[in-house]
């Protein structure tokens, strides 16, 4: 078995390049872009783990031309994801982050009336672009709250929308209408920069947008011009186009975002139980059994 052990930078290209030429299994993260050169270059490759629940960093179609396995680590995250994204909604809502700055900076001088103003939660409206585990997990979240619960996804869910007095929308009615938008879709082909200029222009002056999907389904730079403009109130990021962010990225000039480095599973529990998933998705593989979360299962009578 060989480990790549740096806590905090991923495989080279080359490294993983030569590393996968021997090996029957290959347990990656989402910053390794396993593509059809790398599990063409995995020639004896049985099975590839992700360690996460989104496989865009996998070709998939090129691991199942071949016969191999792709698997991740779906549910497992769903509740800790959910609470990360309400905490970058009642913090970009209620600028926590600016406050916390605003007072170790030696800037507060006294209670003021105008001084720090955010946007209520409780009765507004929340929109869910994608309505899957984690969308749902934040829409039950959304009761306590008594808020308003909008949704636009691919497909209707009748159950989940009696379950949580959702709506079913299109994308523009829900951005024109809710307070706060919240994504959580897959990044595909259809939802690279969902979230771009126009979209953004049908936005409240008074609104929020979270992302803990993916960071290519929003177009970075026009959010940050909207940002800087004013045109929306707040964002809350945990992911991004290219991670890290790079320095000079504009959003990091901005006090109206929060940036976080894609934490959304950071929770010891949730982690720990990610690890073990993958773990096992890779034994079960390579033993023969199919994968309790396989990804392309028309494998498995090829």
């Amino acid at each position: 078995m060989r480990v790549w052990d740096d806590p905090d930078l991923p495989p080279s290209r080359d490294v993983l390049l030569r590393e996968v030429q021997e090996v029957d299994g290959l347990l990656c993260l989402l910053t390794d872009a396993v593509d059809d050169k790398v599990i063409a270059a995995g020639r004896k490759l049985r099975v590839i783990s992700n360690y996460a629940v989104g496989y865009d960093n996998v070709d998939v179609a090129a691991a199942t031309a071949r016969g191999i396995m792709v698997c991740n680590t779906p549910g497992v995250l769903t509740e800790t994801t959910a609470d990360l994204a309400w905490t970058l909604l009642m913090a970009a809502a209620r600028r926590i982050v600016e406050a916390d700055a605003h007072l170790r900076g030696g800037e507060w001088k006294s209670w003021s009336p105008q001084l720090m103003l955010g946007q209520d939660i409780h009765g507004a409206t929340l929109g869910l672009v994608g309505l899957g585990r984690i969308g749902e997990a934040v829409a039950r979240r959304a009761r306590g709250f008594g808020m308003r619960l909008l949704y636009a996804d691919a497909a209707r869910k009748p159950e989940v929308e009696a379950a949580c007095r959702a709506e079913f929308v299109d994308l523009e009615t829900l951005l024109r209408t809710a307070d706060f938008v919240s994504l959580h879709t897959p990044l595909t082909e259809e939802t690279r920069h969902l979230i771009g200029a126009e979209q953004l222009s049908w936005m409240k002056p008074t609104a929020v947008l979270i992302n803990t999907s993916r960071g290519p389904v929003v177009d970075q730079q026009a959010l940050a011009e909207v940002l800087r403009e004013g045109r929306i109130f707040a964002a809350g990021l945990d992911v991004f186009e290219s991670e890290p962010i790079p320095t000079d990225d504009p959003l990091l000039e901005l006090d109206n975002v929060i940036l976080l480095p894609h934490i959304a599973s950071a929770s010891v529990a949730t982690r720990t139980k990610m690890a073990n998933m993958a773990a096992d998705n890779l034994i079960d593989g390579l033993g023969g059994q199919r994968p309790t979360n396989l990804v392309n299962p028309e494998v498995m009578s090829s």
